[in-house]
């Protein structure tokens, strides 16, 4: 018998979808290129910024032909909102020694630059030999700090996003795409 609980259909909750799945894996086999490239005959440490990268760090460390080394570090940035809180939260912190160590910050989206720019600070603390920052998305939007990434996988308009890592009060992570969420679908009564 039918329930009146609703359990959503995550691409049926998309209003449009803005980067399809296909021009996603092209894209990172050209971005994983790019940083083999860029640091040609180094180890790095790779970063990522997690939960909302962790499937874009997962898909593009696979196609980085270099020596690496791999950690994480937890920030908490919208609290279920669909806005970043003015100050990112650092839940869980970096655990690999990066004094004197070529390290590559990856987050999934960069649009106020309050994330990219405590972590980096956090990094930069530590001593690495260089630092270097990639994001699966750049929102066109106004930072509330200076800040630009070094690679970027896609420019995107000043839209909510999902998908590919990206969610809403954690859910939508698991598309194989991005998309934006349906109005009616952000802040539903029932999730509250």
């Amino acid at each position: 018998m039918p329930t009146e609980d609703r359990t959503p259909a995550p691409l049926e909750d998309l209003d449009k979808i803005i980067v399809d799945e296909a021009a996603i894996q092209k894209r990172l086999r050209e971005l994983g290129a790019e940083i083999t490239t860029a640091y040609e005959g180094r180890e790095i440490a790779v970063i990522g910024i997690i939960n909302g990268a962790i499937i874009f760090v997962a898909d593009l460390i696979r196609l980085i032909n270099l020596p690496l080394q791999l950690d994480c570090i937890r920030v908490s940035s919208y609290r279920d909102e669909t806005f970043p809180a003015q100050a990112p939260e650092i839940i869980d912190s970096i655990r690999l020694d990066l004094n004197g160590v070529n390290v590559l910050l990856i987050d999934d989206i960069l649009d106020t630059g309050n994330t990219l720019a405590r972590v980096s600070e956090i990094i930069k603390s530590m001593g690495p030999a260089s630092l270097k920052t990639c994001v699966l998305l750049d929102k066109h939007t106004k930072r509330s700090v200076d800040f630009e990434a070094d690679f970027v996988g896609f420019k995107i308009p000043d839209e909510f996003v999902v998908g590919y890592g990206l969610d809403f009060a954690e859910r939508y992570r698991q598309l194989p795409c991005i998309g934006v969420l349906k109005p009616e679908l952000q802040n539903p009564p029932q999730w509250a």
